[in-house]
Protein backbone atom coordinates (compact mmCIF):
# COMPACT_ATOMS: atom_id res chain seq x y z
CA UNK A 1 0.00 0.00 0.00
CA UNK A 2 1.42 3.72 -1.04
CA UNK A 3 0.45 5.97 1.85
CA UNK A 4 0.96 9.87 0.59
CA UNK A 5 3.68 11.41 3.49
CA UNK A 6 2.74 14.57 2.63
CA UNK A 7 -0.34 16.67 1.06
CA UNK A 8 1.69 19.21 -1.81
CA UNK A 9 0.89 22.32 -0.58
CA UNK A 10 -0.78 24.41 -3.24
CA UNK A 11 0.51 27.34 -5.21
CA UNK A 12 3.43 29.39 -4.25
CA UNK A 13 1.62 31.64 -1.63
CA UNK A 14 1.81 28.25 0.61
CA UNK A 15 5.35 27.83 0.90
CA UNK A 16 5.43 28.70 4.23
CA UNK A 17 7.78 26.57 7.23
CA UNK A 18 6.46 23.85 7.86
CA UNK A 19 5.10 22.72 11.38
CA UNK A 20 8.64 22.09 14.00
CA UNK A 21 7.60 18.19 14.00
CA UNK A 22 7.20 17.59 9.68
CA UNK A 23 10.48 16.84 7.85
CA UNK A 24 8.40 16.57 4.49
CA UNK A 25 11.10 14.36 3.28
CA UNK A 26 8.90 11.35 2.16
CA UNK A 27 6.83 11.89 -1.35
CA UNK A 28 5.20 8.17 -1.14
CA UNK A 29 6.18 5.45 1.80
CA UNK A 30 5.59 2.15 0.59
CA UNK A 31 3.43 -0.28 3.86
CA UNK A 32 4.94 -2.79 3.58
CA UNK A 33 8.11 -1.74 1.71
CA UNK A 34 8.49 -3.58 -1.55
CA UNK A 35 10.50 -6.68 -0.91
CA UNK A 36 13.83 -7.79 -2.63
CA UNK A 37 15.35 -10.69 -3.51
CA UNK A 38 15.87 -13.17 -0.58
CA UNK A 39 19.40 -13.26 -1.24
CA UNK A 40 22.02 -11.13 -2.22
CA UNK A 41 24.72 -8.52 -1.45
CA UNK A 42 21.97 -6.11 -0.54
CA UNK A 43 19.85 -8.72 1.53
CA UNK A 44 18.44 -7.19 5.17
CA UNK A 45 18.90 -3.30 3.99
CA UNK A 46 16.22 -0.99 3.17
CA UNK A 47 16.46 2.03 0.53
CA UNK A 48 14.66 5.17 -0.35
CA UNK A 49 14.55 6.22 -3.88
CA UNK A 50 14.33 9.90 -4.58
CA UNK A 51 10.99 10.77 -6.25
CA UNK A 52 11.95 11.25 -10.15
CA UNK A 53 12.86 7.60 -10.37
CA UNK A 54 10.51 5.10 -11.16
CA UNK A 55 8.76 2.34 -9.89
CA UNK A 56 5.93 0.94 -10.77
CA UNK A 57 2.39 1.17 -9.69
CA UNK A 58 4.17 4.38 -7.43
CA UNK A 59 3.44 7.90 -9.24
CA UNK A 60 6.78 9.67 -10.11
CA UNK A 61 5.89 13.03 -9.31
CA UNK A 62 9.48 14.96 -9.65
CA UNK A 63 7.96 17.73 -7.18
CA UNK A 64 5.05 18.49 -9.37
CA UNK A 65 1.73 16.88 -9.03
CA UNK A 66 0.66 17.87 -12.23
CA UNK A 67 3.26 15.71 -14.20
CA UNK A 68 2.97 12.55 -12.07
CA UNK A 69 3.69 10.02 -14.10
CA UNK A 70 2.13 5.93 -12.81
CA UNK A 71 4.90 3.47 -14.37
CA UNK A 72 4.52 0.14 -15.44
CA UNK A 73 8.43 -0.93 -14.37
CA UNK A 74 10.53 -0.03 -12.39
CA UNK A 75 13.61 1.97 -13.13
CA UNK A 76 16.38 -0.21 -14.17
CA UNK A 77 18.41 1.16 -11.22
CA UNK A 78 15.72 -0.06 -8.72
CA UNK A 79 15.46 -3.14 -10.32
CA UNK A 80 19.20 -4.05 -10.08
CA UNK A 81 18.79 -3.09 -6.14
CA UNK A 82 15.78 -5.40 -5.55
CA UNK A 83 17.40 -7.96 -7.21
CA UNK A 84 20.34 -7.71 -5.17
CA UNK A 85 18.13 -8.04 -2.03
CA UNK A 86 17.20 -4.33 -1.12
CA UNK A 87 13.79 -3.36 0.19
CA UNK A 88 12.38 -0.17 -1.03
CA UNK A 89 10.65 1.88 1.75
CA UNK A 90 9.20 4.54 -0.09
CA UNK A 91 10.10 8.01 -2.47
CA UNK A 92 11.41 11.05 -1.24
CA UNK A 93 11.12 14.73 -1.84
CA UNK A 94 13.06 16.99 -3.98
CA UNK A 95 14.27 20.12 -5.46
CA UNK A 96 11.07 20.22 -8.06
CA UNK A 97 12.19 18.52 -11.73
CA UNK A 98 15.82 18.49 -9.69
CA UNK A 99 16.17 21.79 -10.41
CA UNK A 100 18.02 23.45 -7.57
CA UNK A 101 20.54 22.22 -4.38
CA UNK A 102 18.69 23.85 -1.57
CA UNK A 103 15.66 21.35 -1.01
CA UNK A 104 13.13 24.69 -0.46
CA UNK A 105 11.48 24.19 -4.00
CA UNK A 106 9.16 21.80 -3.51
CA UNK A 107 5.43 21.73 -2.93
CA UNK A 108 5.43 19.14 -0.75
CA UNK A 109 7.45 21.27 1.43
CA UNK A 110 10.75 22.31 2.71
CA UNK A 111 13.06 19.96 3.95
CA UNK A 112 15.12 20.73 6.69
CA UNK A 113 18.76 19.58 7.94
CA UNK A 114 19.19 16.67 10.32
CA UNK A 115 21.51 18.83 12.74
CA UNK A 116 18.79 21.89 13.02
CA UNK A 117 15.64 22.32 11.15
CA UNK A 118 16.11 25.76 10.90
CA UNK A 119 18.58 25.27 7.68
CA UNK A 120 18.13 23.59 4.09
CA UNK A 121 19.25 20.22 3.68
CA UNK A 122 20.77 21.09 0.76
CA UNK A 123 19.07 19.78 -2.40
CA UNK A 124 17.74 18.86 -5.12
CA UNK A 125 18.31 15.19 -3.17
CA UNK A 126 17.02 16.71 -0.52
CA UNK A 127 14.53 14.02 1.10
CA UNK A 128 17.37 11.00 0.27
CA UNK A 129 19.90 12.63 2.38
CA UNK A 130 17.51 13.21 5.12
CA UNK A 131 16.30 9.61 5.49
CA UNK A 132 19.38 8.15 5.57
CA UNK A 133 21.28 11.23 7.67
CA UNK A 134 18.30 10.43 10.51
CA UNK A 135 18.81 6.68 10.04
CA UNK A 136 15.35 6.15 8.05
CA UNK A 137 16.58 3.98 5.50
CA UNK A 138 20.29 2.37 5.04
CA UNK A 139 20.74 4.16 2.15
CA UNK A 140 19.17 6.14 -0.43
CA UNK A 141 19.10 7.02 -4.68
CA UNK A 142 19.81 10.81 -5.64
CA UNK A 143 20.24 12.24 -8.92
CA UNK A 144 22.97 14.71 -9.93
CA UNK A 145 23.50 16.89 -12.40
CA UNK A 146 25.18 19.76 -10.92
CA UNK A 147 25.78 18.78 -7.16
CA UNK A 148 22.23 17.34 -6.39
CA UNK A 149 24.49 14.16 -4.78
CA UNK A 150 26.46 15.99 -2.88
CA UNK A 151 25.38 19.28 -1.84
CA UNK A 152 22.87 17.48 0.56
CA UNK A 153 25.61 14.92 1.73
CA UNK A 154 28.02 17.61 2.84
CA UNK A 155 25.43 19.52 4.55
CA UNK A 156 23.91 16.04 6.40
CA UNK A 157 27.10 14.65 7.53
CA UNK A 158 26.86 11.86 5.24
CA UNK A 159 28.52 10.19 1.73
CA UNK A 160 27.17 11.10 -1.57
CA UNK A 161 29.13 8.86 -4.20
CA UNK A 162 28.45 10.63 -7.35
CA UNK A 163 30.11 7.97 -9.77
CA UNK A 164 31.56 8.64 -13.53
CA UNK A 165 28.54 9.55 -15.91
CA UNK A 166 27.05 6.15 -17.58
CA UNK A 167 27.99 3.71 -14.98
CA UNK A 168 24.83 3.38 -13.66
CA UNK A 169 21.60 3.33 -15.97
CA UNK A 170 19.69 6.19 -16.20
CA UNK A 171 16.54 4.44 -17.42
CA UNK A 172 13.85 5.27 -15.74
CA UNK A 173 14.63 8.72 -14.68
CA UNK A 174 13.05 11.98 -15.29
CA UNK A 175 15.46 13.38 -16.83
CA UNK A 176 17.30 16.77 -15.68
CA UNK A 177 19.83 17.23 -18.25
CA UNK A 178 20.11 14.24 -19.72
CA UNK A 179 23.57 14.18 -20.95
CA UNK A 180 25.46 14.97 -18.12
CA UNK A 181 23.08 13.24 -15.22
CA UNK A 182 24.25 10.70 -12.73
CA UNK A 183 21.96 8.95 -10.72
CA UNK A 184 23.79 8.95 -6.88
CA UNK A 185 24.01 7.12 -3.92
CA UNK A 186 23.43 8.31 -0.11
CA UNK A 187 24.69 6.23 3.25
CA UNK A 188 26.19 6.89 5.95
CA UNK A 189 29.86 4.61 5.13
CA UNK A 190 31.77 5.26 2.06
CA UNK A 191 31.72 1.07 2.50
CA UNK A 192 28.04 0.88 1.95
CA UNK A 193 27.83 3.31 -0.89
CA UNK A 194 30.27 1.52 -2.75
CA UNK A 195 28.77 -1.80 -2.08
CA UNK A 196 25.40 -0.35 -3.17
CA UNK A 197 27.32 0.95 -6.40
CA UNK A 198 29.00 -2.44 -7.25
CA UNK A 199 25.27 -3.90 -7.34
CA UNK A 200 23.89 -0.92 -9.13
CA UNK A 201 25.99 -0.64 -12.10
CA UNK A 202 26.44 -1.69 -15.37
CA UNK A 203 25.84 -1.07 -18.59
CA UNK A 204 22.23 -0.44 -20.41
CA UNK A 205 21.97 -0.38 -23.83
CA UNK A 206 18.31 1.20 -23.60
CA UNK A 207 19.80 3.89 -21.80
CA UNK A 208 21.42 6.03 -24.64
CA UNK A 209 23.83 7.75 -21.94
CA UNK A 210 25.21 4.60 -20.60
CA UNK A 211 28.63 3.43 -20.99
CA UNK A 212 31.10 0.56 -20.46
CA UNK A 213 33.66 2.08 -17.81
CA UNK A 214 36.86 0.56 -16.78
CA UNK A 215 37.86 1.51 -13.44
CA UNK A 216 41.08 1.99 -11.79
CA UNK A 217 41.78 -0.78 -9.57
CA UNK A 218 44.86 0.16 -7.75
CA UNK A 219 44.95 2.84 -4.82
CA UNK A 220 46.09 6.50 -5.10
CA UNK A 221 50.01 6.59 -3.96
CA UNK A 222 51.32 6.53 -0.32
CA UNK A 223 52.32 10.48 -1.10
CA UNK A 224 49.48 11.79 -3.35
CA UNK A 225 49.10 15.61 -4.43
CA UNK A 226 46.09 16.48 -4.25
CA UNK A 227 44.69 19.90 -5.53
CA UNK A 228 42.92 22.91 -3.69
CA UNK A 229 41.35 26.13 -5.30
CA UNK A 230 44.03 28.48 -5.03
CA UNK A 231 41.68 31.09 -3.87
CA UNK A 232 38.32 29.38 -2.33
CA UNK A 233 35.50 31.36 -1.62
CA UNK A 234 33.25 30.90 1.33
CA UNK A 235 30.85 33.95 0.96
CA UNK A 236 31.77 35.51 4.45
CA UNK A 237 31.37 32.07 6.38
CA UNK A 238 34.71 32.12 8.09
CA UNK A 239 32.89 28.70 10.28
CA UNK A 240 32.98 26.65 6.90
CA UNK A 241 36.12 28.53 5.73
CA UNK A 242 38.03 27.39 9.30
CA UNK A 243 36.73 23.84 8.82
CA UNK A 244 38.13 23.45 5.50
CA UNK A 245 41.96 24.56 6.37
CA UNK A 246 41.28 21.24 9.25
CA UNK A 247 40.54 19.29 6.18
CA UNK A 248 43.28 20.27 4.54
CA UNK A 249 45.47 18.86 7.43
CA UNK A 250 43.33 15.87 7.94
CA UNK A 251 44.19 14.91 4.00
CA UNK A 252 47.99 15.57 4.71
CA UNK A 253 47.58 13.23 7.63
CA UNK A 254 47.14 10.70 5.18
CA UNK A 255 49.99 11.69 2.71
CA UNK A 256 48.43 14.16 0.96
CA UNK A 257 50.43 17.22 -0.17
CA UNK A 258 48.28 20.25 -0.89
CA UNK A 259 48.98 21.77 -4.14
CA UNK A 260 47.03 25.15 -5.32
CA UNK A 261 45.36 24.94 -8.71
CA UNK A 262 43.89 27.77 -10.89
CA UNK A 263 40.18 27.50 -10.21
CA UNK A 264 39.16 29.78 -13.26
CA UNK A 265 38.37 27.33 -15.94
CA UNK A 266 36.39 25.32 -13.60
CA UNK A 267 34.53 28.30 -12.38
CA UNK A 268 33.86 29.28 -16.20
CA UNK A 269 33.00 25.83 -16.90
CA UNK A 270 30.23 26.18 -13.72
CA UNK A 271 28.35 29.15 -14.98
CA UNK A 272 27.38 27.59 -18.17
CA UNK A 273 25.28 25.34 -16.69
CA UNK A 274 22.80 28.33 -16.24
CA UNK A 275 24.47 31.34 -17.97
CA UNK A 276 24.66 29.90 -21.49
CA UNK A 277 22.61 27.73 -24.11
CA UNK A 278 23.23 24.45 -22.02
CA UNK A 279 20.19 25.57 -19.96
CA UNK A 280 18.40 24.71 -22.72
CA UNK A 281 18.89 20.69 -22.08
CA UNK A 282 17.13 20.99 -18.74
CA UNK A 283 13.67 23.16 -20.43
CA UNK A 284 14.14 19.98 -23.66
CA UNK A 285 13.72 17.18 -20.68
CA UNK A 286 10.48 18.35 -20.12
CA UNK A 287 9.48 20.33 -22.96
CA UNK A 288 5.83 18.69 -23.66
CA UNK A 289 4.24 18.98 -20.18
CA UNK A 290 5.98 22.50 -19.34
CA UNK A 291 4.94 24.40 -23.13
CA UNK A 292 1.41 22.67 -21.72
CA UNK A 293 1.20 23.85 -18.14
CA UNK A 294 3.91 26.09 -17.41
CA UNK A 295 1.48 27.72 -14.82
CA UNK A 296 1.95 24.61 -12.81
CA UNK A 297 5.87 24.63 -11.95
CA UNK A 298 6.81 26.81 -9.28
CA UNK A 299 9.11 29.83 -9.04
CA UNK A 300 12.18 29.59 -9.78
CA UNK A 301 11.93 26.99 -11.47
CA UNK A 302 9.96 28.02 -13.66
CA UNK A 303 11.59 30.77 -14.50
CA UNK A 304 14.85 28.47 -14.75
CA UNK A 305 13.12 26.50 -17.40
CA UNK A 306 11.86 28.89 -19.29
CA UNK A 307 15.61 30.10 -20.19
CA UNK A 308 15.89 27.59 -22.57
CA UNK A 309 13.51 28.44 -25.04
CA UNK A 310 15.19 31.25 -26.02
CA UNK A 311 18.26 29.60 -27.26
CA UNK A 312 18.69 28.79 -31.10
CA UNK A 313 20.62 25.27 -31.45
CA UNK A 314 23.56 27.55 -33.03
CA UNK A 315 23.42 28.46 -29.67
CA UNK A 316 23.73 25.40 -28.20
CA UNK A 317 26.70 24.30 -30.54
CA UNK A 318 28.60 27.59 -29.56
CA UNK A 319 27.87 26.66 -25.71
CA UNK A 320 29.01 22.91 -26.22
CA UNK A 321 32.23 23.79 -27.88
CA UNK A 322 33.23 26.60 -25.25
CA UNK A 323 32.53 23.78 -22.23
CA UNK A 324 34.97 22.04 -24.44
CA UNK A 325 37.56 24.48 -24.88
CA UNK A 326 37.30 24.83 -20.86
CA UNK A 327 37.33 20.75 -20.12
CA UNK A 328 40.85 21.10 -22.25
CA UNK A 329 42.63 23.76 -19.63
CA UNK A 330 40.99 22.15 -16.75
CA UNK A 331 42.48 19.00 -18.04
CA UNK A 332 45.84 20.42 -17.67
CA UNK A 333 45.84 20.45 -13.86
CA UNK A 334 46.19 16.59 -13.92
CA UNK A 335 49.32 16.47 -14.75
CA UNK A 336 50.34 18.12 -11.07
CA UNK A 337 47.99 15.94 -8.68
CA UNK A 338 46.32 13.08 -7.85
CA UNK A 339 42.64 14.42 -6.87
CA UNK A 340 40.89 17.92 -6.58
CA UNK A 341 39.43 18.26 -2.85
CA UNK A 342 37.12 20.91 -2.50
CA UNK A 343 34.50 21.85 0.16
CA UNK A 344 31.41 20.28 -0.49
CA UNK A 345 28.95 23.64 -0.27
CA UNK A 346 30.54 26.33 1.06
CA UNK A 347 28.31 27.81 3.82
CA UNK A 348 24.94 26.65 5.46
CA UNK A 349 21.83 29.10 4.68
CA UNK A 350 18.86 28.89 6.91
CA UNK A 351 15.12 28.17 5.27
CA UNK A 352 13.97 31.42 5.49
CA UNK A 353 17.26 33.03 4.15
CA UNK A 354 17.09 30.99 1.18
CA UNK A 355 13.62 31.84 0.49
CA UNK A 356 14.34 35.26 0.11
CA UNK A 357 17.40 35.09 -1.96
CA UNK A 358 16.46 32.00 -3.87
CA UNK A 359 18.74 32.34 -7.04
CA UNK A 360 21.61 34.09 -5.56
CA UNK A 361 22.38 31.29 -2.02
CA UNK A 362 21.34 28.07 -4.48
CA UNK A 363 24.13 29.53 -6.70
CA UNK A 364 26.25 30.10 -3.75
CA UNK A 365 26.13 26.02 -3.12
CA UNK A 366 26.99 24.79 -6.58
CA UNK A 367 30.47 27.17 -5.92
CA UNK A 368 32.26 23.80 -6.06
CA UNK A 369 29.62 21.00 -7.44
CA UNK A 370 28.77 22.77 -10.85
CA UNK A 371 31.43 21.79 -13.59
CA UNK A 372 31.89 18.24 -12.08
CA UNK A 373 29.62 16.41 -14.30
CA UNK A 374 29.91 19.09 -17.36
CA UNK A 375 33.56 18.03 -17.54
CA UNK A 376 33.24 14.06 -16.92
CA UNK A 377 34.68 13.52 -13.45
CA UNK A 378 33.99 11.26 -10.79
CA UNK A 379 33.62 12.55 -6.94
CA UNK A 380 32.67 11.45 -3.57
CA UNK A 381 31.32 13.57 -0.78
CA UNK A 382 32.72 12.57 2.91
CA UNK A 383 32.26 14.40 5.64
CA UNK A 384 35.03 16.17 7.28
CA UNK A 385 33.95 17.92 10.58
CA UNK A 386 31.49 19.59 12.24
CA UNK A 387 32.00 23.61 12.79
CA UNK A 388 31.73 25.34 15.36
CA UNK A 389 28.25 26.05 15.66
CA UNK A 390 27.75 22.29 15.53
CA UNK A 391 26.88 21.89 11.61
CA UNK A 392 28.27 19.29 9.65
CA UNK A 393 31.34 20.54 7.24
CA UNK A 394 31.86 18.14 4.24
CA UNK A 395 34.80 17.79 1.67
CA UNK A 396 34.74 16.28 -2.39
CA UNK A 397 36.93 14.22 -3.62
CA UNK A 398 37.04 14.83 -7.11
CA UNK A 399 39.14 12.40 -9.94
CA UNK A 400 39.00 11.97 -13.84
CA UNK A 401 36.03 9.67 -15.07
CA UNK A 402 36.71 6.23 -13.76
CA UNK A 403 38.54 7.32 -10.89
CA UNK A 404 35.29 6.17 -8.92
CA UNK A 405 37.07 3.25 -6.60
CA UNK A 406 40.11 5.35 -6.10
CA UNK A 407 38.16 8.13 -4.37
CA UNK A 408 36.25 5.58 -2.30
CA UNK A 409 39.58 4.00 -0.93
CA UNK A 410 41.02 7.14 -0.42
CA UNK A 411 37.67 8.66 1.00
CA UNK A 412 37.06 5.82 3.36
CA UNK A 413 40.42 6.03 5.00
CA UNK A 414 39.66 9.82 5.58
CA UNK A 415 36.40 9.76 7.04
CA UNK A 416 37.42 6.62 9.32
CA UNK A 417 39.92 9.28 10.50
CA UNK A 418 37.64 11.85 11.54
CA UNK A 419 36.32 10.39 14.27
CA UNK A 420 32.59 11.52 13.26
CA UNK A 421 29.46 9.50 14.48
CA UNK A 422 27.19 8.77 11.53
CA UNK A 423 25.23 11.07 9.58
CA UNK A 424 22.78 12.57 12.74
CA UNK A 425 22.17 9.49 14.62
CA UNK A 426 24.82 9.38 16.61
CA UNK A 427 26.30 5.97 16.54
CA UNK A 428 29.94 5.32 15.92
CA UNK A 429 32.15 4.46 12.18
CA UNK A 430 31.98 0.70 12.15
CA UNK A 431 34.99 -0.89 10.94
CA UNK A 432 35.59 0.17 7.22
CA UNK A 433 35.02 -2.44 4.92
CA UNK A 434 37.14 -4.23 2.29
CA UNK A 435 37.04 -3.05 -1.22
CA UNK A 436 38.12 -4.17 -4.60
CA UNK A 437 40.62 -3.19 -4.91
CA UNK A 438 43.27 -4.85 -7.22
CA UNK A 439 44.66 -8.27 -6.55
CA UNK A 440 47.76 -7.49 -8.17
CA UNK A 441 48.26 -4.68 -6.67
CA UNK A 442 51.34 -5.04 -4.48
CA UNK A 443 50.42 -5.58 -0.73
CA UNK A 444 52.81 -7.27 2.30
CA UNK A 445 51.70 -8.79 5.44
CA UNK A 446 52.80 -7.64 8.59
CA UNK A 447 52.10 -8.72 11.85
CA UNK A 448 51.28 -6.54 15.31
CA UNK A 449 51.49 -7.73 18.55
CA UNK A 450 50.31 -4.90 20.48
CA UNK A 451 48.44 -1.40 20.30
CA UNK A 452 47.86 -2.16 16.79
CA UNK A 453 45.33 -5.31 17.56
CA UNK A 454 42.05 -5.15 16.70
CA UNK A 455 40.24 -2.83 19.16
CA UNK A 456 43.31 -1.68 20.22
CA UNK A 457 43.98 2.27 20.50
CA UNK A 458 46.26 2.47 17.68
CA UNK A 459 44.05 -0.47 14.96
CA UNK A 460 42.83 2.75 13.23
CA UNK A 461 46.82 3.73 11.73
CA UNK A 462 45.89 -0.03 9.55
CA UNK A 463 42.58 0.05 8.54
CA UNK A 464 42.84 3.64 7.46
CA UNK A 465 45.40 2.37 4.90
CA UNK A 466 43.09 0.06 3.62
CA UNK A 467 44.70 -2.99 5.30
CA UNK A 468 42.40 -5.80 5.96
CA UNK A 469 43.02 -8.71 8.83
CA UNK A 470 44.15 -11.91 7.76
CA UNK A 471 44.81 -13.89 10.80
CA UNK A 472 45.00 -14.32 14.55
CA UNK A 473 47.64 -16.88 15.05
CA UNK A 474 51.04 -16.91 17.01
CA UNK A 475 55.11 -16.66 16.60
CA UNK A 476 57.48 -19.09 16.91
CA UNK A 477 58.88 -20.10 20.33
CA UNK A 478 61.01 -17.57 19.99
CA UNK A 479 60.36 -14.74 21.61
CA UNK A 480 59.83 -13.27 24.90
CA UNK A 481 57.06 -10.09 25.38
CA UNK A 482 57.73 -7.28 27.89
CA UNK A 483 55.36 -4.43 29.19
CA UNK A 484 57.82 -0.94 28.12
CA UNK A 485 57.16 1.44 30.71
CA UNK A 486 56.32 5.14 30.09
CA UNK A 487 54.58 4.93 26.82
CA UNK A 488 51.51 6.41 25.39
CA UNK A 489 49.47 4.72 24.61
CA UNK A 490 50.77 1.29 26.36
CA UNK A 491 52.56 -0.42 24.22
CA UNK A 492 54.13 -3.75 24.36
CA UNK A 493 58.19 -4.82 23.15
CA UNK A 494 58.34 -8.24 21.24
CA UNK A 495 62.04 -9.41 21.46
CA UNK A 496 63.43 -12.35 19.88
CA UNK A 497 65.62 -14.42 22.53
CA UNK A 498 67.40 -18.33 21.90
CA UNK A 499 64.49 -20.98 21.46
CA UNK A 500 64.98 -22.70 24.61
CA UNK A 501 64.41 -19.17 26.28
CA UNK A 502 61.45 -18.53 24.12
CA UNK A 503 58.03 -18.59 24.07
CA UNK A 504 54.55 -18.09 21.45
CA UNK A 505 53.71 -14.71 21.48
CA UNK A 506 49.45 -13.98 20.48
CA UNK A 507 49.67 -11.95 17.09
CA UNK A 508 47.80 -10.82 14.17
CA UNK A 509 48.69 -10.77 10.80
CA UNK A 510 47.30 -7.45 8.05
CA UNK A 511 47.61 -7.31 4.72
CA UNK A 512 48.16 -4.12 3.86
CA UNK A 513 48.28 -2.40 0.39
CA UNK A 514 52.43 -2.02 -0.74
CA UNK A 515 51.35 1.56 -1.30
CA UNK A 516 50.67 2.59 2.09
CA UNK A 517 52.87 0.96 3.83
CA UNK A 518 56.00 3.55 3.80
CA UNK A 519 53.52 5.76 5.79
CA UNK A 520 52.71 3.15 8.07
CA UNK A 521 56.10 2.42 9.02
CA UNK A 522 56.87 6.50 9.67
CA UNK A 523 54.39 6.08 12.44
CA UNK A 524 56.24 3.59 14.25
CA UNK A 525 58.44 5.29 17.21
CA UNK A 526 61.57 3.98 18.46
CA UNK A 527 62.90 1.89 20.61
CA UNK A 528 60.49 -0.03 18.16
CA UNK A 529 60.68 -0.87 14.71
CA UNK A 530 59.69 -3.27 12.08
CA UNK A 531 61.75 -6.39 11.20
CA UNK A 532 61.07 -9.97 10.06
CA UNK A 533 58.69 -12.40 12.73
CA UNK A 534 58.44 -16.18 12.02
CA UNK A 535 55.28 -17.58 12.36
CA UNK A 536 53.80 -20.88 14.36
CA UNK A 537 53.50 -22.59 10.95
CA UNK A 538 56.84 -21.18 9.97
CA UNK A 539 56.24 -18.45 7.89
CA UNK A 540 58.07 -15.35 7.97
CA UNK A 541 56.35 -11.67 7.50
CA UNK A 542 57.26 -8.28 8.61
CA UNK A 543 56.06 -7.62 12.32
CA UNK A 544 56.93 -4.99 15.30
CA UNK A 545 60.41 -6.09 17.13
CA UNK A 546 61.97 -4.09 19.88
CA UNK A 547 65.50 -3.24 20.64
CA UNK A 548 67.30 -4.82 23.61
CA UNK A 549 68.42 -1.87 25.27
CA UNK A 550 64.79 -0.39 25.82
CA UNK A 551 64.19 -3.47 28.33
CA UNK A 552 65.66 -1.76 31.45
CA UNK A 553 62.57 -1.79 33.68
CA UNK A 554 59.94 -3.25 31.99
CA UNK A 555 58.20 -6.03 32.69
CA UNK A 556 58.26 -9.13 31.49
CA UNK A 557 54.64 -10.63 30.71
CA UNK A 558 55.54 -13.64 27.93
CA UNK A 559 54.09 -16.21 30.36
CA UNK A 560 50.48 -14.32 29.52
CA UNK A 561 50.98 -15.04 25.86
CA UNK A 562 49.99 -12.00 24.33
CA UNK A 563 49.48 -8.17 24.70
CA UNK A 564 45.20 -8.47 24.77
CA UNK A 565 45.72 -11.05 27.96
CA UNK A 566 48.36 -8.43 29.59
CA UNK A 567 45.12 -5.88 28.90
CA UNK A 568 42.91 -7.90 30.46
CA UNK A 569 44.82 -8.38 33.85
CA UNK A 570 45.43 -4.57 34.28
CA UNK A 571 42.11 -4.44 34.09
CA UNK A 572 41.01 -7.04 36.63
Amino acid sequence: MVHEAAAPLRGEASMQDPPAAATHAWIARLDPPLAGASQGPLAGLRFAAKDNIDVAGVPTTAACPAFARLPAAHAHVVQRLLDAGASLAGKTNLDQFACGLNGTRSPYGAVPNSFDARYVSGGSSSGSAFVVATGEVDFALGTDTAGSGRVPAGLNNIVGLKPSRGLISARGVVPAAQSVDCVSIFALTVGLAWRVLEAAMGFDAADPCSRRLALAAHPLPARFRFGVPGAPRFFGDALSQAAFNRAIAQMQALGGTPVPIDYTPLAEAAALLYDSALVAERYAAVREFFDAREDQVMEPVRGILAQGRRYSAADFVDARIRLQALGQRAAAMWSDIDLLLVPTAPSHYTIDAMRAAPVALNRNLGEYTNFVNLLDYAALAVPSGLREDGLPFGVTLIGPCGSDLQLAELGQRFHHATGLTQGATGRPLPAPEPLPLDAAAPSVQVAVVGAHLSGMPLNGQLTERGATLVTQTATAPHYRLYALPGTVPPKPGLVRVAPSDGAAIAVEVWQMPLAHYGSFVSLIPSPLGIGTLQLADGSRVQGFLCEALALEGAEDITHLGGWRRYIESRKA
